[in-house]
């Protein structure tokens, strides 16, 4: 972790009030905080302003503010970042005030905010807040409501909240090589009223694409569709941090979609309600249970449920969305022998592995030889074997005894007794298969003519 004139302190993400910052009060610009680390890091309560009960960013922070003569002034500085998507892999990338995604932004309905964005990027740049009603001429769109902020400058965006909800924002310029670099950060606007829509436990994340090849460390930034990362928050599993909560706890996950696909989002366990996407809040009566819900591109779901003890998984139910990096041009090997292959080319490849002629699985539990800075396809360790997952999964973790403001993981979940699915020991009757069915060689033919014949 960095710190800046101790907007930080060393144990904690933690955020100072107004007399703190009063050093630098006579200033033009408040300070720019800067944060390197890949942990989910809890907000503090907000310093000062209207009260609100702030959000967890998955595996991200929460920007600071100064207030000055009633406006919350932020301050994002966009930059080159290095981050860390899992152990052992690490990616050059752009972002926002020394992380990508950059830091949520949080403030209240009602609120006046002033968010100034100085560029150390080697090329203009423009942020648009996505889904945020405000003037045009703050909307972030370069050439059409703004000229592009040029290298080196500062801009000062001001609008005042009129709604709340769930919002983020990203570049409206070269997008698709800044949005491809990793440019982008979630931006929550709280209700006035802290008592409406409110919950127990509140996270959001942002879901990302990227195309790095094996041993690399920079995207490749023309890829269309043909991804190899798919992450939350720009981080795979097993470096996707655990969704914490205590049994019976009313918990959201606030999700929005910046990759080039849908992503069905799936929960085992308790089902859920979609309460709210990036236009504002779903009305009670317009919702009903579900246990996946798709994010389409460009947008953003939040989910509610009410938490029950065990880890339940969550991820994209895209199948190869939890998958690490892997090339798409790999042959199906089923049911094909390889012994006599692999001792063949063996002698020419010492490293050379046979694998897929009984499935995959046998990825997330051999030890071979990566290229530097990759990770395998299929990771992550359980209590009861490999889970044979990566990229868009994580797990939601709810226990019994969890505190309010809690988030550390708690460890495995230690099952009831009688509650784990295990072997069957006892005689296995032989399935019974039914009689093959004999073709029927009485059927009617319909000519080209239109007679009928048999």
């Amino acid at each position: 972790m960095q710190n800046r004139r101790g907007f930080f302190q060393a144990a904690g993400a933690v955020a100072l009030g107004a007399a703190a910052v009063s050093r630098v009060g006579a200033a033009s610009l408040p300070e720019a905080p800067v944060q390197s680390s890949a942990a989910t890091l809890p907000p503090p309560p907000p310093p000062n302003g209207r009260p609100f009960n702030p959000v967890v960013t998955l595996n991200g922070w929460s920007l600071p503010w100064r207030m000055n003569q009633g406006v919350k002034e932020f301050h994002l500085v966009c930059e080159p970042v290095v981050r860390e998507f899992a152990p052992g892999m690490k990616v050059n990338m752009w972002g926002f005030n020394g992380t990508s995604p950059g830091p949520t932004i949080e403030a209240v309905e009602g609120d006046r905010i002033r968010i100034f964005v100085t560029n150390k990027l080697p090329e203009p740049t423009a942020i648009h807040w996505h889904g945020i009603m405000l003037p045009s001429g703050m909307d972030g769109v370069s050439g059409l409501t703004q000229p592009g902020i040029p290298v080196g400058k500062t801009f000062v965006y001001e609008f005042t909240l009129l709604r709340s909800g769930s919002h983020f924002y990203h570049p409206h310029l070269d997008e698709q090589l800044q949005l491809a670099m990793g440019m982008h950060g979630c931006l929550v606007v709280h209700p006035k009223d802290p008592r409406l829509h409110k919950v127990d436990r509140d996270f959001m994340f942002m879901l990302t694409s990227y195309d790095i090849e094996p041993g690399a460390m920079t995207p490749k930034i023309s890829t269309m569709t043909e991804f190899n990362l798919w992450t939350w928050n720009s981080r795979v599993f097993p470096g996707i941090d655990p969704l914490v909560a205590r049994t019976g706890d009313r918990v959201r996950i606030r999700v929005g979609n910046l990759t080039m696909t849908n992503h069905p989002i799936h929960m085992h366990g308790p089902s859920f309600e979609v309460t709210g996407t990036d236009g504002g809040w779903v009305p009670k009566a317009a919702r009903w249970p579900e246990v996946t819900t798709d994010v389409a591109v460009g947008q953003l779901r939040a989910l509610e449920f009410e938490a029950a003890a065990g880890d339940w998984a969550i991820h994209c139910h895209k199948s190869h969305h939890t998958m690490g990096p892997m090339g798409h041009n790999l042959p199906t090997m089923l049911g094909v022998e390889q012994r006599d292959l692999a001792q063949r080319i063996g002698k020419l490849v010492p490293d050379y592995m046979a694998m897929g002629d009984k499935g995959m699985h046998e990825m997330s539990e051999m030890e071979m030889p990566l290229p530097e800075n990759t990770l395998p396809m299929m990771t992550g360790q359980g209590p009861f074997g490999a889970i044979g997952m990566g990229g868009m999964f994580s797990v939601v973790k709810v226990r019994d005894d969890m505190k309010p403001g809690d988030y550390r993981d708690p460890g495995n979940y230690k099952h009831p007794p009688g509650s784990v699915a295990h072997e069957f020991t006892g005689d296995v009757p032989v399935p019974l298969r039914a009689a093959p069915v004999q073709p029927d060689h009485k059927h009617q033919v319909r000519k080209p003519t239109g007679h009928e014949g048999h």
